[in-house]
């Protein structure tokens, strides 16, 4: 099946019974989130990415916000990134990476709720290039926070010894300041300031879910360029 971007006025690729469907974006990182999750439990799916600009009818029949990720089997459809991450979770039991303790569970709500406070910041240093040094400031601020939480829980991962579902939901952003940080240096992680949330991004570069997906900074870079002209280019890289 082709990677290329499905666009309105694209013919819907008839549903296989029993097999697992991912809409996606290429370089979404909301949609890497469920990637990584696949990735990480080695469940079987096929991917049909959507021209986020130019959605198909079939596909905001499927989820009206017009988002990915979207997962499909048979006669269910499941969308939103956590909603996707949970029920795969739920359903495929290997590697379970929900904590069983209640209070961890909670606090790893807090903390990707708190995470939109860093993709805040993110997507106004790639927008901004006047208040940069502004976003630079929150993010160190962030990177703190989250420094602090693995501190208390002793890493590498937020989830111990291994990942769990918030170190796949937070980790694509991380991954992408690489590519910001060519802009700015001081946008990534200082180890020496943030030691654990150094040793966690390295911890991380090692899972192979991971190392399965990862794009390197200067792909990330020429994506996110092409995003902030309002034209991004989701076949980028792809033969014509």
């Amino acid at each position: 099946m082709t990677q290329k971007s499905y666009a309105t006025g694209s013919a819907f690729p008839p549903l296989k019974p029993g097999v697992l469907r991912l809409y996606s974006m290429r370089f979404c990182p909301f949609a890497q989130r469920t990637r990584l999750v696949l990735a990480h439990k080695n469940i079987l799916f096929e991917t049909i990415n959507i021209h986020l600009l130019k959605k198909p009818d079939w596909f905001l029949e499927k989820n009206p916000n017009g988002t990915v990720p979207v997962l499909e089997l048979d006669n269910k459809i499941i969308y939103e990134s956590t909603a996707t991450c949970e029920w795969l979770d739920d359903v495929y039991t290997q590697n379970r990476l929900q904590p069983t303790d209640p209070y961890v569970k909670a606090w790893d709500r807090i903390l990707l709720e708190y995470f939109g406070k860093v993709t805040g910041a993110f997507y106004g240093f790639l927008k901004n290039a006047s208040e940069r040094e502004t976003h630079v400031k929150d993010m160190q601020k962030h990177f703190q926070f989250y420094n602090d939480i693995l501190v208390k829980r002793g890493g590498p991962y937020f989830g111990g010894k291994s990942p769990s579902l918030i170190d796949f939901y937070i980790w694509p952003f991380f991954e992408r300041l690489s590519g910001l940080a060519t802009l700015d240096p001081k946008i990534a992680v200082d180890k020496n300031a943030f030691p654990k949330l150094g040793a966690w991004n390295d911890a991380m570069l090692q899972v192979p879910a991971v190392k399965s997906l990862l794009w390197d900074g200067k792909t990330h870079l020429q994506f996110l360029s092409s995003y902030g002209t309002g034209n991004p280019d989701f076949d980028m890289g792809l033969e014509e």
